[in-house]
């Protein structure tokens, strides 16, 4: 059991890191562009069981989500939801590798 646990672990980190690349590779092309910084900005990160996906713009946030005076320009949230169905096949297909390397 240990060897499946992490067999799985190393198996959906893997596939996540992929899928978190793909996502920030779509947000980069949603992004508006300026001057290119908010772009540069962009971020995907993978941390055990998590994707902390966002951009270090300080303003990025105005741009996804609008303000008062500005419409919204959807960046990120369109990439994620793009995605967002490989995500189950993601971790099944990691789960199902993890099983089959263990002898399960």
């Amino acid at each position: 059991m240990q060897k499946f646990d992490s067999g799985m672990q190393r198996e959906v980190h893997s596939f996540l890191a992929s899928w978190a690349a793909d996502v920030k590779a779509q947000a980069v092309k949603n992004a508006p562009m300026v001057t290119g910084y908010l772009r540069s900005t962009i971020y995907a990160k993978v941390k055990e069981w998590v994707v902390d996906l966002g951009a270090d713009a300080a303003y990025a946030l105005f741009i996804e989500l609008g303000t008062k005076y500005m419409q919204a320009q959807p960046y990120l949230y369109p990439a994620i939801q793009q995605y967002l169905p490989e995500l189950e096949a993601v971790i099944v297909s990691a789960i199902e590798q993890a099983k089959a390397e263990a002898g399960l």
